[in-house]
């Protein structure tokens, strides 16, 4: 279990664009959720939703099946790997999560600051 069903961060319905929109209405930097991500892929369950200097991030978390662990974006040498999905949010609540804008292929930092509710 990724442990992320009774989170309030969790919009568990909620597609790609439902969670840009609620997130561009909310307009503050760090503001978050998680959905499931829209291709139903069992090595990547959810994605991290992160609005930051006007833009929306979806970033995908992936499962590792080795493992049994968690990590985010494409998979990288030295990638940090977690026990759960509220493992991943918690760290990022504490540590900068980087953003990386594949258009402009520029780098962000933001931590995750403000749980956004999908009405």
């Amino acid at each position: 279990d990724a442990g992320v069903h009774s989170k309030a961060w969790y919009a568990a319905t909620c597609d790609r664009k439902t969670a840009e929109d609620t997130l561009y209405r909310s307009s503050k930097d760090g503001s978050f959720l998680i959905r499931k991500s829209s291709g139903q892929d069992s090595r990547q369950p959810y994605t991290l939703v992160v609005f930051y200097n006007r833009r929306v991030y979806n970033i995908p978390i992936r499962f590792i099946e080795s493992t049994r662990q968690y990590a985010l974006g494409r998979e990288k040498s030295g990638e940090e790997r977690f026990d759960s999905v509220a493992e991943i949010v918690e760290n990022h609540q504490h540590t900068p999560l980087v953003l990386i804008d594949s258009q402009n292929n520029t780098k962000d930092s933001t931590k995750l600051k403000h749980i956004v509710r999908v009405s």
